[in-house]
């Protein structure tokens, strides 16, 4: 769990026109909001959001925001990013407590180099990068690690192979792929090609043994 402090400011006015110039002046614009508790527009620095963002948790750093003088305890959701950039342009923070219930994405971590890559010339096609989850807040992982260095050509991995983890439930279908070892789609275009070549050329040998046996009635007659 990573916690960070945010120290935002409120009272900006609303508007496309005011959000442009809170982001020229290297601050996003925000709400916050919580269970019984009224929105609140603010904004915070955009270097140290991107700083607090970049930690391992990733989005589901534990953020305190610090606003008029009092703390709330947030997590930063529904990013907006600039189309080309990529800057986040706006989002929100959701008040929690450290021991709600909170769904969360977590990113999955492959270990190892599976033996039909490293022996049989296979690739590894990953399916899902992360998974969604269901935990308290102080338990959900930074990242869930999965060894894959036994994957065969052909094999595959899928949540329910993921590891358990205490206090964590993975909301995704057990039967999901998370990642498959195949064999590479040029290999796979050679053979088709090659099938099919002989194939041809199995014809080819069918039409010349029937034009020789049209010949040979020919001469009987």
């Amino acid at each position: 769990m990573s916690d960070t402090t945010l120290r935002a400011e409120t009272g900006r006015v609303l508007g496309t026109r005011s959000s442009r110039r809170l982001r020229r002046e290297g601050m996003v614009p925000g709400v916050l909001y919580g269970k019984q508790a009224e929105p609140v527009s603010l904004a915070v620095n955009a270097h140290e959001l991107s700083k607090a963002l970049s930690t391992d948790a990733g989005l589901n750093a534990v953020l305190t925001i610090e606003v008029d003088g009092e703390s709330a305890t947030a997590f930063a959701r529904e990013l907006q990013r600039h189309p080309t950039r990529g800057d986040i342009i706006h989002l929100d923070f959701i008040k929690i407590t450290l021991t709600d219930m909170v769904d969360a994405v977590v990113s999955v971590d492959f270990l190892g180099e599976p033996v039909g890559v490293r022996e049989e010339g296979g690739i590894v096609n990953t399916v899902m990068t992360s998974v969604n989850v269901r935990a308290v807040v102080t338990d959900i992982p930074s990242s869930i690690e999965i060894d894959i260095s036994e994957l065969e050509i052909g094999d595959s991995v899928t949540v329910a192979d993921l590891p358990v983890i205490e206090g964590v439930e993975y909301l995704e279908e057990v039967d999901s792929t998370v990642a498959t070892v195949a064999v590479p789609a040029a290999v796979l275009a050679d053979e088709t090609e090659l099938e099919g070549e002989e194939v041809e050329g199995e014809g080819e040998e069918v039409d010349g043994e029937a034009e020789e046996s049209d010949g040979a009635d020919a001469e009987d007659e």
